[in-house]
C-alpha cells in the first residue's frame, strides 16, 4: 500500500511521543540501578568525568569495550547538568524509546491510518519489553530507535525510489554502529536484502547498498570514534571489542546466557505482554499478509531477527527487541481480529494478579527451600515487608481496575485490552519496579550510601555490583581488601578466617573494613 493517506500533523506527532514518553518518564527514577547492565553502564559514564576522557570508557579503571560510545555520550549530557542519579542515566533510554514508539505510530499513519498509527505507537509503549528496555541504562532503547529509523526509511526508500530515505537510513546505520556495533548494519542490510529478493528485485537492493553518497555519511559519522579507539586501545580494542563482544557473542553463550533453538519464540510473547492474544491472531494471518509488500516487509523484518538469534551462542530477552518494531505494527493492524474479549485481555488479566500476589509467593517459595542461593534468600526475605499495605492495595485496586474495565465497559476488545495495558504500564513504573528493585538492590545502594563519605578506598570482594561505585561516586574494583580499604560482599562469600569488621549488614549484603 503506498502512502496516500493524509500525513500526522505537528500535533498528532507530538501526541504520538508525548503519550509513551509519559509513561516511561513516570517515576523513571524510582528504583535502585539494576546490575550488572545498569551499574556497568552508569559507572562508565561516571568515570568520563572522573578521568577528563570522552573517548573512552572504563569501568573501574579498566577498559570497558562492551559496547560503542554514543549512549555514554548521550548519558553524559543529564549526568553532567543535573549530576549523578538513576533518572539522569536513564533519561536517554527513556527518551529513545518515547521517540522509537513515536517513529512506529508516524510511519503507519500514512500507510495504514489514524487508529492504527495511534495504537502502534501505544502497544509498543505498553509492552513489557518495551517498558523494561526503556527505563534501563543501558544501550538497547537508543539501538532500537535507530533500527526502527533505518527500516522504516529503508521502506520509503524501496516504495517511492527516493535517494533522501535512502541516505537518511546510512546515517541512522552510523548511528547505530556508534551505538552497539556492527549488528545495527546487519539487521538493516539482511532485512533489505530478504525482501527485495522475495520480490524479484535484488538489483534495487545492490544500487542501494553500493550507494555512494550514503556510505560517506556513515564512514564519516561512524569512523572517526573507531579510529581514536583504535589508536588508544591497539590489539586491545579489536580483541575486546570485535573478537569477544561481537563475533564471540554469535559464536558461543556469554556469560552463561545460552538458550535453546526455542528460546525467543517463547521469550517474543513475554515482551509483547499485555499484547498475547492480538499477537497471536497476527500471526495466525502470516500466509494471507505476505501479499502485501508492506506486510510482507514487516514480516520478514522480525523473522530475520528471530533466526538470526535463534542461531546465536548467546541469548538475552532484550535481542529479540530488534525483531519487535514490525509486531507492534501488525498486532494494530489486525485488532479487528481479537473477537473474544475473555481470551484477549486474560493475559493482562493474569499479569496484574502476578504482581498482585507477588510478595507472597516469593514468601512461599522461600518457605519451600525452592530458592537454593543463599544471598537471594537473604535479600528476599524482606518480600512481605517492603511490600507493605500501599503495595497490595495498588496492585489490588488496579486488578480490580481492569477485571471491571474488561466486564463492563462495553467497546471493542483491543479498546479495553489497551486501557488495561496503561494500568500495567503506570502501576510498573509507580509500585512493582520500585519494589522488585528495592528488594534485589537495595542493600547495595543504601551500603554504597554509607560508605560515601568514608575515606578509605573501596573495593568489591568476591562480589560484582558496579552500581556500589556509581553511588559511591568512586571506583570500586574487583579484588580482595588490602588492610584498612573497605569492601562489598555477600555475607555467603566471607570467608570464615577474614579480619573484618561489619560497617554496614541488610539482606545478603555487608559492607567491611579488613583489619
Amino acid at each position: 500500500m503506498s502512502a496516500t493517506l493524509p500525513a500526522p500533523t505537528l500535533r498528532d506527532r507530538l501526541v504520538l511521543f508525548l503519550v509513551p514518553a509519559v509513561l516511561l518518564l513516570l517515576n523513571l527514577g524510582g528504583a535502585p540501578l539494576f546490575d550488572v547492565d545498569e551499574g556497568a553502564f552508569s559507572e562508565a559514564t561516571r568515570e568520563m568525568f572522573e578521568r577528563g576522557d570522552f573517548l573512552s570508557t572504563w569501568l573501574n579503571g579498566v577498559p570497558r569495550f562492551d559496547k560503542p560510545i554514543l549512549i555514554y555520550w548521550l548519558q553524559a549530557i543529564p549526568v553532567g547538568l543535573f549530576g549523578v542519579s538513576e533518572w539522569a542515566f536513564r533519561l536517554p533510554s527513556a527518551l529513545a524509546a518515547a521517540l522509537w514508539c513515536a517513529v512506529i505510530g508516524n510511519f503507519a499513519w500514512r500507510r495504514f491510518g489514524r487508529e492504527t498509527a495511534q495504537l502502534a505507537a501505544l502497544v509498543a509503549a505498553t509492552s513489557v519489553g518495551v517498558f523494561v528496555i526503556g527505563r534501563a541504562a543501558t544501550a538497547d532503547a537508543l539501538l532500537n530507535l535507530l533500527l526502527a529509523l533505518a527500516l522504516t526509511d529503508a521502506w520509503r526508500h524501496l516504495e517511492s525510489g527516493t535517494r533522501a530515505p535512502l541516505r537518511r537510513m546510512y546515517l541512522w546505520i552510523a548511528l547505530g554502529v556508534l551505538t552497539k556495533g556492527p549488528i545495527a548494519l546487519a539487521i538493516p542490510a539482511a532485512v533489505t536484502l530478504a525482501y527485495c529478493v522475495s520480490r524479484g528485485q535484488f538489483k534495487t537492493w545492490l544500487r542501494a547498498v553500493v550507494d555512494p553518497l550514503g556510505w560517506v555519511i556513515l564512514i564519516a559519522v561512524a569512523a572517526p570514534w573507531y579510529a581514536a579507539a583504535l589508536m588508544i586501545h591497539g590489539q586491545a580494542f579489536i580483541d575486546g571489542f570485535i573478537m569477544k563482544h561481537n563475533v564471540g557473542r554469535f559464536s558461543g553463550p556469554m556469560e552463561g546466557h545460552g538458550g535453546s533453538l526455542f528460546y525467543y519464540p517463547v521469550i517474543v510473547p513475554l515482551l509483547l505482554l499485555p499484547w498475547i492474544a492480538p499477537l497471536l491472531r497476527a500471526v495466525s494471518a502470516v500466509r494471507s499478509d505476505t501479499a502485501d509488500p508492506l506486510r510482507r516487509f514487516l514480516w520478514i523484518w522480525f523473522g530475520f531477527v528471530l533466526v538470526f538469534f535463534s542461531l546465536s551462542g548467546t541469548k538475552l530477552p532484550h535481542y529479540a527487541l530488534y525483531g519487535c518494531s514490525p509486531l507492534f505494527l501488525l498486532v494494530a493492524l489486525h485488532r479487528e481480529r481479537l473477537k473474544t474479549v475473555a481470551l484477549g485481555v486474560l493475559p493482562a488479566i493474569l499479569a496484574l494478579a502476578f504482581f498482585a500476589a507477588l510478595p507472597s509467593l516469593v514468601q512461599q517459595l522461600l518457605a519451600n527451600g525452592r530458592i537454593a542461593d543463599p544471598y537471594y534468600v537473604a535479600q528476599l526475605s524482606r518480600a512481605g515487608e517492603a511490600a507493605g499495605f500501599s503495595y497490595h492495595l495498588a496492585t489490588l485496586g488496579a486488578l480490580v481496575a481492569a477485571v471491571l474495565i474488561a466486564v463492563l465497559w462495553r467497546t471493542a476488545a483491543w479498546r479495553r485490552l489497551a486501557a488495561i495495558a496503561a494500568i500495567q504500564g503506570v502501576l510498573l513504573a509507580t509500585v512493582v519496579t520500585p519494589y522488585v528493585g528495592d528488594l534485589l538492590q537495595g542493600p547495595v545502594k543504601r551500603a554504597a550510601l554509607a560508605a560515601r563519605n568514608m575515606p578509605e578506598p573501596g573495593v568489591q570482594w568476591n562480589f560484582f555490583q558496579p552500581s556500589f561505585a556509581v553511588y559511591r561516586e568512586r571506583q570500586a574494583p574487583a579484588r580482595a581488601p588490602l588492610p584498612g580499604e573497605i569492601a562489598l560482599t555477600r555475607a555467603d562469600r566471607i570467608p570464615a578466617d577474614a579480619n573484618i569488621d561489619v560497617l554496614y549488614s541488610e539482606g545478603g549484603v555487608r559492607l567491611v573494613r579488613q583489619r
